[in-house]
């Protein structure tokens, strides 16, 4: 890449690098020798002050002097001489030159030795000057005044260092910096391209991202924010592979749905198909016995009669299958949510029966209820009991054999099982599913000999879908069993079964 970062890391740290030894060899240059100077005036300030604690009126603390002083004036190549008014030497260094610097003490006392002078610092006790000495023709750092005791001193720091010191310590500078760049270089590389690498294994990671390749993951690993970067992308990967999985499958049930709006469609044709079919049979023989007696085709009371229970028949027939469909409808479409209460399913069944035994004397058969004499189960009463009615009218027309209904309520954990059975023939295996529709008859001509709509196990199915529970049928090897389930109340006891015919 022409923009590489590691090239530009590499390219901050080596300018960087320049510029901070290009400015430390020009500090060195330019205040070296400053502050140089600077700590030696300090060095000569802590010195006098020293000299002036340990030289009283008494007398002068020589073994002081020949001992800790002495390590000073040594460390510092310095020459210490102390006179008294009369420039009598009474403490010096021993190098030789005590007596030029009493001679030159005198002097700046009395104001004939100025020359070459520069003073850097003067006080009422003390002056600090450089001065080239020009026998010696060496520069010196000096200090000389009056100690606290009425004695004069002088101290000087010899300078002829400075300089080559300074052009020492930049050729050396130099040189280091030199080998210090080249160093620095391979090092600045090497780290640049460490960072620049898990940078790059990102960015193709990112690149494969856009591309929903969620498979690439971040391998380079590290605890720093490179690292701690690499596994929020994977993270990142890991829930954007989720979230447009969660994306697909709503696609596909919003596609469902279209599938579903678009069969309902269909079951709508097909419902106004089945309806104008339905009702086509008796709206026909309702007509053609009104348009009978409208014609007196027969002029007796009892054929007048018969025509009269014709019409009434079908008329109900009709009106059942009108408020049949209106509640279908309403349970598929959703319009009325189930009303969720607790009752005794029990009490209901026991009711149901009894209302129901006068049909079933009529059909010659028995009804049997076994079950615990209550159980309390959570549900729509009013539409449970539409879908026990359906199931006893059902087995009320479907009885035969050693015509026998049975209903049956247990328990297993939490839920009730209330099962229909009717003695009769099985259900062929192939329209088990289909008896749920709405319109489908097994036995045609049997459901017309009972006036059946087709409508009753498809609102038995709309209602118990609606309430999310269980229904079903099988057949069993004396006749036929529907079923449904409810949510039992966690507070039925544990009653006993019986039985009552």
């Amino acid at each position: 890449m022409r923009h590489s970062i590691a090239r530009q890391i590499a390219g901050i740290f080596i300018g960087l690098m320049i510029l901070v030894m290009a400015a430390n060899m020009a500090a060195n240059g330019f205040f070296l020798e400053r502050f140089y100077l600077h700590r030696l005036q300090n060095t000569l300030i802590m010195a006098y002050r020293t000299l002036d604690e340990h030289i009283t009126d008494e007398k002068i603390d020589t073994s002081f002097f020949n001992g800790e002083f002495a390590q000073i004036t040594t460390s510092n190549n310095m020459n210490l001489v102390v006179v008294t008014n009369d420039y009598h030497i009474v403490l010096s260094t021993r190098d030789g030159t005590s007596e030029i610097m009493s001679a030159r003490l005198w002097g700046y006392n009395t104001g004939t030795d100025r020359d070459d002078v520069q003073v850097l610092k003067k006080t009422d006790v003390y002056t600090i000057q450089k001065k080239t000495d020009g026998f010696l023709n060496i520069g010196f750092l000096e200090m000389w005044g009056e100690l606290s005791r009425g004695y004069f001193f002088m101290m000087r720091i010899p300078l002829q260092n400075i300089a080559a010191n300074v052009r020492i310590s930049n050729e050396f500078i130099l040189y280091f910096s030199l080998i210090a760049i080249i160093v620095s270089i391979l090092l600045i590389l090497w780290v640049s391209r460490r960072i620049a690498g898990p940078i790059k294994e990102l960015t193709q990671l990112s690149s494969r991202m856009a591309q929903l390749d969620f498979d690439a993951k971040y391998t380079s690993g590290g605890d720093n924010e490179i690292g701690q970067l690499g596994e929020h992308f994977n993270r990142m990967s890991e829930k954007l592979e989720s979230t447009i999985s969660q994306l697909k499958s709503a696609n596909n049930e919003l596609q469902r749905d279209i599938e579903r709006k678009t069969q309902i469609d269909d079951m709508r044709k097909e419902f106004l198909s089945n309806v104008s079919h339905e009702l086509k049979t008796p709206l026909a023989l309702i007509q053609g016995y009104a348009e009978g007696l409208q014609d007196c085709v027969n002029e007796d009371e009892e054929s007048r009669a018969f025509y009269c229970d014709v019409i009434i028949d079908e008329a109900s027939k009709m009106n059942t299958m009108v408020r049949e469909l209106l509640t279908l409808n309403q349970l598929e479409f959703g319009n009325e949510q189930p009303s969720m209460e607790r009752f005794d399913i029990a009490q209901l069944v026991s009711g149901k029966l009894a209302s129901t035994r006068i049909l079933a004397q009529q059909k010659q058969a028995g009804m049997i209820y076994e079950g615990p004499e209550t159980a309390h189960v959570w549900g729509d009463e009013f539409r449970i009991e539409e879908v026990l009615n359906n199931y006893l009218s059902n087995a009320l027309n479907h009885v035969d054999g050693a015509r026998q209904i049975k209903v049956i309520i247990g328990q297993h954990e939490s839920r009730t099982r209330v099962t229909v059975f009717n003695t009769g023939p099985h259900i062929p295996e192939e329209d088990m599913d289909k008896i749920w529709d709405k319109f489908y008859k097994v036995d045609k001509a049997h459901t017309r000999a009972y006036g059946g709509s087709g409508v009753g196990l498809s609102i038995v199915r709309a209602t118990m879908e609606s309430m999310h529970q269980a229904y079903g049928v099988r057949n069993v090897p004396e006749g036929v069993e529907f079923w449904f389930e409810l949510e039992s109340d966690e507070r039925n006891g544990s009653d006993d079964e019986g039985s009552r015919d």
